[in-house]
C-alpha cells in the first residue's frame, strides 16, 4: 500500500452495541474496494477484522483493529471497536486516534445500551459523529420511527441525510447548515439559496463542531449503502489537519499544544499494542506531527530511552502492508519496540512532548485467581504482565494481607478472556478462588494481665515477666510505660514493645491484624542472669494473647464509599438492592444528563459482584465508583461465622 498525504487521510472509529454490524460493514467495504472477493461472516469466523483466535471462538470483537480502506485516491483508516461494555477502554483509545465516529444502530433493535455508551463516549471526546441505521432489510425497519427515537434520546442536532444530496436540500438541513455559520444564517433569513460550495463547507463545519449529526440508513450485509457512506465520510469527515490542537506536556512538564501538521518535528502516540505469539509486540500509533520513516531513531518520552523504528506497516486485520513513511494524521504499526507501551508518546529527541495518557475506567469487578498448578505461579505473573502490555485497562494486584492475586476489570467477559488468553498463549491454567477480605480485630473493653516466660534448661535460662494494661485507642497502636522502682530495667522496654507489635499481626479471633489498641507496661520482674531481650519479647506476646481475649475483642470489616450513577427508571431496584447488601444510601444528586448520582456506603464483603448486579438491574446503563472509607464492627452473626471458618481452617 502506498503512503498517503495528510489531506487524503480520514480516521474513523466504528462504534455501537455488539451485533449492530460494525465488522460486517468492514467486510462490505473491503469487498466494494476489491480487497476481498467474498464477504466473511462473524458467525463463520472468517472476517478480516475479527482474526484473533478468541474472537473467532466467541463470535464477537474483543480487540480494537485498524482496517484501512482505499477509496477514490484517499484512505479511510477504520478503527473497529468491540461493542461489549467490558471493553470500553478500547473505545476510549480508538476515539483518541480518530477525527470522527460512525455509530451503527441495528434497525430491528433500535437504541441499545451500546448505542448510548457510544454517544456518551463521543460527547466526552467531542468527536464529530455520523449515525447509520443498519440492517434496513429487516421487516420491522422504519427509518423515521427509529430516527424519531434517536432524536428524542440524543437531541436536535440529528438530521436525516441521504447521499448524494439532492439539489433541493430540505428545510431542516438548510436551517442546520445556517446554524453553523453566521454569514449563511444571514442568507437563510433573507431567503437566499446556498451554493453547492456553501452547503459543503457549512456541513463540514457543522459536523466537525458537533451541531450537525447526519443520520442515514444501510444494509451492509447486502452490500447496500457502502459506496454512499464512503463518499459521505470522504466529503465530510475532517482531515487530520483540521483536528483541534492535541494537548500534552513538554520536558519541563509545562502544558503545551500541538496542531497536526507535516512540517514539524515528528511526534506520535501509541493507542494500541498487540502481543502476537509469532511476531512479538506490535505498537499501533497515530502520527500527530511531522513524518516518520522506517529506520528512524525516536525518543520514548516516558522512559527517556531511544527506540529504533523497524519496518513501518499498515495492519489490515492480521495482514501487514509495508510502507517507507507515514505523514501526520496517519495510523501506522511497528513491531518489536523494546520500551514502548500503550499510551506512550514517541517524539523527536530535540522536541520533546508527552501527549495526554489513554483514559481507562477504574476497574470495578475483581476476582481472586491462582495458578491451578502451584509451579506455574511465576509463569502466571509474567503472562499477566505481557497481557497488560496489550490491554492496560485491566489491573493485577497482590493483596499483601490476604496473599491473594486479584484480577480487576470492567466485568466477567473481560476477565474471562484474560484467563483464556493466559491458557492459550502461555499454557497457564488459572482458577478463580473465593476472595478473602482483610478483616481487622480490635477491643471494646479493658484488661490487666501478666505475661511470664520462664525457661530453665541447663546453662543460661530465659526469664521475662511483664504486667500490661490494654484498652481501646484512636491510634493504630499506642505504647507507654509506667514502671517504678526498677522492676524491669529500661533497656528491656523496647523488646516488650517489639513483642507487642509483632503479636498484633495476628489476632486471637480470626488471625487478622489487630488495630486501635493502647498498651501500658506498668510492672514486672527480671532475673540478673537469665533475663534478656528475647525473654521479654516472648513475655509481651504471652500478655498480648491473654490481654486481647479478656478485653472484649471484636471483628472489623472494610466499609466502602460508593458513587452510583443510575438512570431514573432503575432507581427503585438499585436502592432496594443496596439494603439487601447491608448498605446505606447517604444522598442523591440529580445529573445534568438525566438520572441520579447516589452516594452510598456498604461492606466490601457484599460488593464483590456489584458490577454484575448493577449491570443486570440497569440493563448496562448504571455505573459506579468505589473507594475504601473506614473499618466498622461486623454484625455478631456474620462475625461468628467468619471466626468458625477460621478455626476450622
Amino acid at each position: 500500500m502506498k503512503g498517503y498525504t495528510s489531506e487524503t487521510i480520514r480516521n474513523v472509529a466504528l462504534l455501537g452495541h455488539g451485533g449492530c454490524g460494525k465488522t460486517t460493514f468492514l467486510e462490505s467495504a473491503l469487498m466494494a474496494t476489491g480487497v476481498i472477493k467474498k464477504l466473511g461472516k462473524v458467525e463463520d469466523g472468517n472476517t478480516v477484522s475479527d482474526y484473533d483466535k478468541m474472537e473467532i471462538e466467541k463470535g464477537y470483537s474483543i480487540n480494537t483493529s485498524v482496517v484501512p480502506i482505499e477509496w477514490k485516491d484517499s484512505k479511510i483508516n477504520f478503527i473497529d471497536t468491540p461493542g461489549y461494555f467490558d471493553f470500553v477502554g478500547e473505545v476510549n483509545a480508538a476515539l483518541r486516534a480518530a477525527e470522527a465516529a460512525v455509530i451503527l444502530v441495528d434497525a430491528g433493535s433500535g437504541i441499545q445500551v451500546g448505542t448510548e455508551a457510544a454517544w456518551d463516549a463521543c460527547e466526552r471526546y467531542k468527536t464529530p459523529r455520523f449515525i447509520v441505521i443498519n440492517k434496513r432489510d429487516k421487516d420491522e425497519f422504519d427509518f423515521y420511527k427509529t430516527f424519531d427515537e434517536l432524536k428524542a434520546k440524543f437531541g436536535e442536532t440529528l438530521i436525516p441525510f441521504s447521499w448524494p444530496l439532492s439539489a433541493e436540500i430540505d428545510e431542516e438541513l438548510k436551517e442546520a447548515i445556517a446554524m453553523a455559520d453566521d454569514e449563511l444564517m444571514e442568507k437563510y433569513f433573507n431567503g437566499d439559496d446556498f451554493s453547492d460550495e456553501e452547503i459543503k463547507n457549512g456541513l463540514v463545519k457543522g459536523i466537525s463542531e458537533g451541531v450537525i449529526v447526519p443520520v442515514c440508513s444501510s444494509a451492509f450485509q447486502l452490500g447496500e449503502g457502502i459506496e454512499g457512506l464512503l463518499d459521505l465520510l470522504l466529503t465530510y469527515v475532517p482531515t487530520p489537519l483540521q483536528h483541534g490542537p492535541y494537548a500534552g506536556f513538554n520536558d519541563d512538564n509545562e502544558p503545551v499544544e500541538r496542531l497536526s501538521v507535516t512540517d514539524a518535528p515528528m511526534s506520535a502516540f501509541v493507542f494500541k499494542t498487540i502481543v502476537d505469539p509469532f511476531v512479538g509486540k506490535i505498537s499501533i500509533m497515530k502520527v500527530v506531527t511531522g513524518k516518520i520513516n522506517s529506520g528512524t531513531e525516536v525518543l520514548n518520552e516516558r522512559t527517556g530511552k531511544a527506540e529504533k523504528l523497524g519496518k513501518l506497516f499498515f495492519l489490515r486485520g492480521k495482514e501487514q502492508l509495508e510502507l517507507n513513511y507515514a505523514e501526520a494524521g496517519d495510523i501506522v504499526a511497528v513491531a518489536k519496540l523494546q520500551y514502548t507501551l500503550s499510551g506512550d508518546t514517541l517524539c523527536d529527541k530535540n522536541d520533546e512532548i508527552r501527549y495526554l495518557p489513554l483514559d481507562f475506567p477504574s476497574p470495578t469487578y475483581f476476582v481472586a485467581i491462582e495458578a491451578a498448578d502451584k509451579a506455574d505461579e511465576e509463569k502466571m505473573g509474567s503472562g499477566l504482565s505481557r497481557l497488560r502490555e496489550e490491554d492496560p485497562s485491566f489491573v493485577v494486584e497482590r493483596n499483601a494481607e490476604t496473599h491473594q492475586t486479584l484480577l480487576g476489570g470492567q466485568g466477567d467477559i473481560q476477565l474471562g478472556i484474560i484467563m483464556a488468553k493466559l491458557k492459550d498463549r502461555f499454557g497457564v491454567n488459572v482458577k478463580v478462588v473465593p476472595q478473602k477480605i482483610a478483616y481487622r480485630e480490635t477491643i471494646k473493653g479493658t484488661s490487666d494481665v501478666q505475661g511470664k516466660h520462664k525457661k530453665q534448661s541447663g546453662g543460661a535460662g530465659q526469664y521475662g515477666d511483664v504486667h500490661i494494661k490494654f484498652s481501646p485507642s484512636a491510634q493504630e497502636f499506642e505504647f507507654s510505660e509506667e514502671l517504678f522502682g526498677g522492676s524491669i530495667p529500661k533497656n528491656y522496654v523496647p523488646a516488650v514493645e517489639k513483642g507487642l507489635i509483632e503479636s498484633m499481626q495476628k489476632g486471637p479471633l480470626a488471625g487478622c491484624k489487630v488495630v486501635n489498641v493502647k498498651a501500658v507496661l506498668y510492672d514486672g520482674s527480671y532475673h540478673d542472669v537469665d533475663s534478656n531481650e528475647v525473654s521479654f519479647k516472648i513475655a509481651a506476646s504471652l500478655a498480648f494473647k491473654k490481654g486481647i481475649v479478656e478485653a472484649k475483642p471484636c471483628l472489623l470489616e472494610p466499609i466502602m464509599h460508593m458513587e452510583i450513577y443510575v438512570p431514573d427508571d432503575y432507581m427503585g431496584d438499585v436502592m432496594g438492592d443496596m439494603n439487601k447488601r447491608r448498605g446505606k444510601i447517604l444522598g442523591m444528586e440529580p445529573q445534568t444528563n438525566g438520572g441520579q448520582k447516589l452516594l452510598a456506603e456498604a461492606p466490601q464483603a457484599e460488593l464483590f459482584d456489584y458490577a454484575l448486579g448493577l449491570r443486570s438491574m440497569t440493563q448496562g446503563r448504571g455505573s459506579f465508583e468505589l473507594k475504601f472509607d473506614r473499618y466498622e464492627e461486623v454484625p455478631k452473626m456474620i462475625a461468628d461465622k467468619i471466626i468458625a471458618e477460621h478455626q476450622a481452617e
